[in-house]
């Protein structure tokens, strides 16, 4: 079912906290800040914001509507846990990435386009 080559980043909650605050939106676009730019206060990213970007997320912060993505996806499951698996396995299965926030008290998980994941410094580039 899961790749185990699949893309997989666990990060504390301060990590979390650290790379949403780097990031900014301008134009729909997500973006990493760069040193020494000023940026508007709009341009903020948080979980809310991020959440716009995400292909699926499972997190206490912000719904990423689980039933609805499972429904887009012509599956079906018992549970929250077996929905949440199958949404997992099939955006691994199309090279997305996996964002774990570990440490927290519910489970907070993001899905990223690989190409997304790329940008925001997630993932190692191909150059790179």
């Amino acid at each position: 079912m899961n790749d185990p080559t699949a893309p997989v980043l666990t990060l504390t909650p301060d990590e979390w906290e650290a790379f949403l605050a780097r990031l900014y939106e301008r134009d729909d676009r997500l973006d990493l800040r760069a040193p020494g730019e000023t940026y508007s206060p709009e341009e903020a990213v948080d979980a809310y914001v991020l959440s716009g970007h995400a292909e699926a997320l499972c997190s206490a912060e912000v719904d990423g509507d689980l039933w609805g993505t499972l429904e887009d996806l012509e599956e079906t499951a018992e549970t929250e846990e077996e929905a949440w698996a199958k949404i997992v396995a099939f955006y691994l299965d199309r090279g997305c990435v996996l964002v774990r926030v570990a440490g927290t008290e519910e489970p907070e998980e993001w899905l990223l386009a690989e190409g997304l994941a790329r940008r925001l410094g997630l993932v190692p580039s191909a150059a790179g």
